[in-house]
């Protein structure tokens, strides 16, 4: 019976745009290309294999004196072709590199979304920028928007020199995003705490 009620939660909590906006492919070169972004937009295409073997879209926009980099989860209902915009300005304003990248089952991703596929997801573009862009957690700040929270707290929990964690309007689980309930369910998803030194926008969620 949990696992049903943790599906209907998964259900009721991801919403995923119905077709995807946007589709990636490779260069001869074997570069990968997201279409509708120039070159000159200093943005670069990964597609990364996670534990479960789900395939995730990946989309780092270099600022060229960023000291600091935005790990960024982005809210529901949105893939990264809806997104391009975004980045650019907050780039542009506050001089940071960012890498984002869309949930299994979202996008071109692979897979199909849930609770524990973003924890996957997240692990392997956190991975991807210490591999290909040697980022330390000290120049790193995470930001989870809406359902992104909850991705965005599973590395912000485990990574103790991160040098910042932003949640924005988050969500407080899986299944008070259907009903008002005041008590923890042990079949819930994202049953997230209080990360200490987050900063929240909007009201912050109870642990």
């Amino acid at each position: 019976m949990g696992n049903v009620t943790s599906n209907v939660a998964a259900k009721f909590t991801f919403f995923q745009p119905d077709p995807p906006t946007y589709d990636v492919y490779r260069e001869e070169d074997g570069r990968l290309v997201f279409p509708g972004v120039t070159t000159d937009k200093n943005m670069e295409v990964h597609l990364l294999e996670t534990k479960v073997g789900n395939k995730v879209v990946a989309t780092f926009w270099r600022h060229p004196f960023a000291r600091l980099k935005v790990l960024y989860s982005h809210g529901n209902a949105a893939d990264l072709g809806q997104m391009h915009e975004l980045f650019i300005e907050l780039r542009a304003h506050l001089r940071v590199s960012i890498m984002s990248y869309d949930y299994s089952g979202y996008g071109a991703s692979t897979g199909k979304p849930s609770e524990f596929n973003t924890y996957h997801d997240i692990e392997a573009v956190y991975n991807c920028l210490k591999r290909e862009y040697r980022i330390k957690q000290e120049e790193l700040i995470l930001y989870g928007q809406s359902v992104g929270s909850g991705p965005t707290l599973h590395p912000g929990s485990r990574l103790q020199r991160l040098r910042g964690v932003v949640l924005h309007s988050a969500i407080l689980s899986g299944i008070r995003v259907l009903y008002p309930v005041k008590m923890t369910f042990w079949f819930d998803i994202f049953n997230v705490g209080f990360v200490q030194g987050a900063l929240f926008i909007g009201r912050p969620p109870l642990a």
